[in-house]
C-alpha cells in the first residue's frame, strides 16, 4: 500500500539538510510505533524496512529497543547446549 502525507516544508528541509530521507524516516517511525503498540512483530518490521536479522538488531538498538533476555533465558540456552554436548 502506498500512503502519502503532508508535512511542513521547514520540517522536510531540516530532515533533508541533516542527510535524511523524509520518506524513509516516516516509514521507520510508523513501523516502530506499530511494533511498540504490538500490532506488528520484529519479522514484519524487518520486511517493511528491507532489513536482514543483524541489520534489524542494529536498527532496534539504535531506537532503544532491546531484547528482553533474562537470566532464565540464558539458563535455558545453557541447558539446551549442554544436552547436545556443547
Amino acid at each position: 500500500m502506498q500512503v502519502s502525507l503532508q508535512i511542513p516544508d521547514e520540517i522536510a528541509r531540516r530532515v533533508i539538510d541533516a542527510g535524511g530521507d523524509v520518506s524513509r524516516r516516516a516509514l521507520e517511525a510508523f513501523v516502530l510505533a506499530e511494533l511498540r503498540a504490538g500490532r506488528i512483530d520484529e519479522p514484519e518490521l524487518a520486511e517493511a524496512l528491507g532489513l536482514g536479522r543483524l541489520q534489524l538488531d542494529d536498527f532496534l538498538k539504535s531506537h532503544g529497543i532491546f531484547d528482553d533476555y533474562t537470566p532464565d533465558d540464558f539458563e535455558a540456552e545453557r541447558s539446551a547446549l549442554k544436552e547436545v554436548g556443547l
